[in-house]
């Protein structure tokens, strides 16, 4: 827990700090003063803090993300002592709105920026892993909901809609977000078209049943055993690759798992390689018809990762490629949010959740792929047209841009607290869910 708390504190500091530079650097660029640059907030006191020029340079101690105090810019800081009159020319206001546009942006800009060329590097420093979906030869297994959906363990997938996925990481997600779109799969040589129903999406998100939803077909190799487990006790050991049944050769793991509670109470022969050497078990099932033997999860021994080198030239391209289709990727899921049938807003997380996306032990690799995915999430969260968010501000420097009018200190005053008590509410909700789920286990 520690280590992930330090990679949370890190990635999140690092993020914010490089966000408010985004609004620092155009500004001061500008003529704009600057009067304070925090990372995390302070109110009332700070940790640490130092004047350097005209800017007081700190940390607060309340972590909840960042701020530049911008002269003339109604702010978090609800400062507007001096707005009431004519303003300076080093203010925020007296500049021209296209100015006060590339100020308002540029945070957001910088996120971007930041998740493309932490992939550049990524790119280079460790190419691409993947299990390419075509190397499914023996096709997948599906959970339940895929089963009820119309999926049978054994399809190979060809297309979600008009999308081939290249890796097979990333179809459950294509399945997840291609609401109204079909499943085409490969079935005994046949191609078969599956709809992806709207309430088979509801029933995943609403019961946890995303996970898992597909996964490579594996052989049923022992992986390991439940607590008091019947195979162990007749003779299976940890690597044995158990082949057939009654004499019948059956490879894969979700066979056994379909038709074992069909023999309980009956006597079976179970045949399996052990050491290269086929040998075979007999005896009689127990009533519950399961053996207590978990199966391996080692996919790489039974299917081939590639890994897809990249030059720098094709790293500047993979990495663009990378950051449009993670966040195409969370705006399909933001928007799951907003749709009450699927109840995807039980699934909302705050700081807790985003803390246990970092392993537990420090990986440099895994730190820097997920802080890349979490800059993308905040650039497109600090985007969108809520007052206190940038996109609030730059809404109402287009409308003035467009009307030529610009709007009174009132109506920002207002619209900041509105939208302050918004993101409190959202926050709130947030981290109470991962408070529920904590307490709930």
């Amino acid at each position: 827990m520690l280590i992930q708390i330090a990679q949370f504190l890190l990635g999140l500091s690092l993020l914010i700090v490089i966000h408010e530079f985004g609004h620092f650097l155009p500004a001061k660029y500008f003529g704009i003063k600057v009067s304070k640059f925090y990372l995390f907030f302070d109110y009332k006191f700070s940790i640490l803090k130092k004047k350097i020029g005209e800017t007081e340079w700190g940390i607060g101690w309340i972590p909840l993300g960042g701020y530049v105090k911008i002269e003339g810019m109604v702010d978090e800081s609800m400062d507007t002592e001096n707005l009431s009159e004519e303003p300076e020319e080093w203010e925020f206001r007296a500049k021209p709105a296209w100015q006060r546009i590339i100020v308002l942006t540029g945070g957001v800009i910088m996120n971007f920026l930041t998740a493309y060329f932490i992939y550049v590097f990524l790119l280079m420093g460790y190419g691409k892993d993947y299990l390419p979906n075509e190397s499914l030869v023996n096709g997948v297994w599906t959970n339940e909901i895929g089963l009820e959906m119309g999926i049978q363990h054994g399809d190979k997938i060809l297309r979600i809609g008009d999308y081939t996925p290249e890796s097979y990481s990333e179809t459950a997600l294509e399945i997840l977000l291609s609401q109204g779109e079909d499943l085409v799969v490969e079935r005994d040589g046949q191609e078969v078209r599956i709809p992806i129903a709207v309430e088979y999406i509801e029933e995943m998100i609403k019961n946890k049943k995303f996970v898992g939803l597909i996964k490579p077909r594996m052989p049923y190799v022992v992986g390991g055993f439940a607590e008091g487990s019947f195979g162990e006790r007749e003779g299976l050991k940890l690597g044995d690759s158990i082949v057939g049944l009654n004499g019948v050769q059956m490879l894969f793991f979700d066979q056994y798992k379909k038709i074992l509670p069909s023999y309980a109470n009956k006597d079976i022969s179970l045949t399996y390689f052990r050491d290269g050497i086929l040998d075979t078990l007999n005896f009689t099932l127990p009533e519950s018809g399961k053996l207590d033997v978990y199966n391996t999860t080692e996919v790489f021994k039974y299917y081939e990762i590639k890994n897809k080198p990249y030059t720098f030239a094709a790293a500047l391209t993979g990495a663009g490629n990378e950051v449009v289709a993670k966040l195409d990727g969370y705006v399909r899921q933001f928007k799951l949010i907003f749709n009450p049938k699927t109840e995807a807003y039980k699934e909302v997380g705050g700081f807790l959740t985003i803390l246990k996306q970092y392993d537990k032990i420090w990986d440099w690799r895994h730190f820097w792929e997920f802080t890349a995915f979490l800059s993308i999430m905040l650039g497109f969260l600090n985007i969108l047209p809520i007052p206190a968010l940038d996109g609030g501000h730059v809404v109402f420097t287009t409308i003035e841009m467009v009307t030529g009018k610009k709007p009174s200190i009132k109506v920002l005053e207002v619209a900041q607290m509105i939208g302050f008590f918004i993101l409190l509410g959202l926050l709130i909700f947030a981290n109470g869910q991962d408070i529920l789920r904590a307490i709930s286990g």
